[in-house]
């Protein structure tokens, strides 16, 4: 008589059923998982990460634009990405911010013209900026700005090789943060 090799694999399907978890659940709870911004991604981290967005997004972006291409909307859209976008995704022809270097994963340069969304439907942009990305810093601006200046935003971005030159100007002036901060002071006073 055979002996019968199901106890074995049940037993085998049990123990991965278990110790994969409690694996995992080590993994995190004893710190071995790379949650500072400057350490490498966890393995499959930013393949799952775009898996999921992209997959959301392509459920949910609007594919119409309800509002129209013109100058005045550029321009709105220009001065809402100063005031709100470029403090991480940069200004044209600039470096990226203190805070852009410091976050992970770095928000892409999107004045840039080999890293910018000009190839994206406005649409996608605009999903992205209504209901932000979780972990990578993207806030979403939905209770922050109106439908129709999140549409200028990304009507901007899309088009940023159509925009007015003096849309390209305002996009492109240095912000006020990028000036160099003033030394600090020190105490020249001795402790008696």
């Amino acid at each position: 008589m055979r002996p019968s090799r199901f106890p074995a694999f049940l037993l085998g399907l049990i123990i991965g059923l278990i110790i994969i978890p409690i694996g995992v659940y080590c993994y995190f709870r004893f710190g071995y998982a790379p949650v500072a911004t400057n350490a490498p991604a966890m393995p499959f981290e930013k393949r799952f990460a775009r898996m999921g967005l992209q997959g959301k997004m392509e459920k949910e972006y609007p594919r119409t634009v309800p509002i129209q291409g013109t100058p005045e909307n550029y321009m709105a859209g220009a001065h809402i990405y100063r005031e709100h976008c470029a403090v991480c995704h940069g200004i044209g022809g600039g470096q990226p911010s203190s805070i852009a270097k410091g976050m992970y994963p770095r928000p892409p340069q999107l004045i840039d013209p080999k890293h910018g969304v000009t190839d994206d439907p406005p649409g996608e942009t605009y999903w992205k900026v209504a209901n932000g990305i979780r972990m990578t810093g993207m806030p979403s601006f939905h209770q922050s700005l109106s439908d129709t200046q999140m549409w200028q935003v990304s009507l901007m971005l899309a088009n940023l090789d159509k925009v007015p030159p003096e849309v390209t100007l305002l996009l492109n002036q240095p912000l006020p943060t990028d000036q160099p901060a003033a030394a600090p002071t020190t105490s020249t006073t001795a402790k008696r």
